[in-house]
């Protein structure tokens, strides 16, 4: 796949370096912008990998299996960021846990880790709210200790980008650091705060060398649904519509103008249009699956009508601007904004706590990547 390229994403300048597990189509560098610059990228995908090259320049990203790399060949980051598959462990997904074909994945990153010479001294490790609750929290357990026998102490955060963007996405982001590396002050609370939901506290509070993070919550969202759509698009999907339920036509019935979203659903074995009318789209999924795509439905001057988001819609959900370069195939397009990090929840995080660890650890020694 050959995509137009982007020269604007010139991530050089940053001061401080990563390595970039399971990169994806680089939103996750695009929201580290200014803050950290990917010196190694991988991803397994051929689809994927040519969206980041079509978006950054430099020859850092690496189009191969986690299997096949060793950690010795890496060069030293401040960061290595892991943003390992989710499939086993989300409610869309198989739910087999954190040791099954995909989500295992992560071990194989662990393992990397081991082979480094010098293992940067501070993770990122991002994946879905289900990383918490399944089993139980078993898997999670199982994360956490692990990263203890690596020696780094750790705690996570779960933050919506709802809070950033009109789209409902909880994701876990697990921040680590060396164990023999004081954590600053007002990095950390003594007690749980915004960030942790109750599957976050009840783990923090039963697990080993565990940190609050602590940051001050963003500012109130002030952009809504209608304001990422392209009303000029054709609505061809009107059949939908007699699958939406009863008491959402009674919603719908009471506005003029309205725009809602939301995804087919199985409910008593019969198939309904489930939507949400709060101005934030549901979480964006990947082409997989039956029931993947969003729907759109508008209604504008009393007349009702339906399609599906376009690709550039999601990406604005994503927080992606408009210049970044997607694929010309749709469902390409879908997949790389679907299985990715919304660009500015990767910023406050990069931001609030990254930059921060990073400064305390090397001090005046910024950029310095060994």
């Amino acid at each position: 796949m050959t995509l137009q390229t982007n020269e604007r994403n010139n991530t050089a300048s940053a001061p401080w370096t990563m390595q970039e597990f399971f990169a994806g189509s680089g939103l996750v560098a695009y929201g580290l912008d200014g803050l950290f610059r990917p010196i190694w990228s991988n991803d397994i995908c051929d689809k994927k990998a040519a969206v980041y090259r079509a978006n950054f320049s430099g020859e850092h990203f690496v189009l191969d299996d986690i299997k096949n790399i060793s950690g010795a060949s890496l060069p030293h980051a401040h960061l290595s960021w892991a943003s390992f598959p989710c499939q086993d462990l989300s409610l869309a997904g198989s739910l087999r846990g954190i040791d099954a074909e995909r989500s295992g994945l992560v071990w194989e990153w662990l393992r990397v880790l081991g082979e480094m010479p010098e293992r940067p001294p501070i993770l990122l490790i991002e994946n879905v709210a289900g990383l918490l609750t399944a089993d139980k929290g078993k898997h999670y357990t199982k994360l956490h200790h692990a990263l203890l026998d690596f020696g780094y102490k750790s705690g996570s955060i779960l933050i919506d980008a709802a809070r950033f963007v009109p789209q409902s996405r909880p994701r876990v982001f697990i921040i680590a650091v060396k164990q023999e590396i004081p954590v600053p002050p007002e990095l950390q609370d003594f007690r749980p705060n915004w960030l942790h939901s109750k599957a976050v506290i009840d783990l923090g509070e039963s697990l080993p060398n565990w940190i609050w993070w602590y940051a001050q919550a963003p500012l109130k969202r002030n952009i809504m649904l209608a304001d990422v759509i392209d009303f000029s698009l054709p609505y061809d999907k009107d059949h939908v519509l007699k699958l939406i339920p009863s008491r959402h036509k009674e919603i719908i019935d009471s506005f003029k103008n309205i725009v809602a979203a939301g995804y087919r659903r199985t409910r008593n074995r019969k198939q309904c249009l489930e939507l949400r009318f709060d101005g934030v789209a549901g979480c964006l999924r990947t082409p997989e699956g039956g029931s993947s795509k969003q729907f759109l439905i508008a209604k504008r001057n009393g007349e009702l009508h339906a399609r599906v988001m376009s690709p550039r819609e999601a990406a604005r959900l994503m927080g992606v601007p408009d210049s970044f370069v997607l694929p010309e195939n749709a469902n390409d397009a879908y997949k790389a904004m679907g299985d990715a990090v919304a660009v500015p929840v990767a910023s406050f995080v990069g931001r609030e706590f990254l930059v921060k660890l990073a400064e305390a650890v090397y001090g005046e020694q910024r950029g310095k990547a060994s």
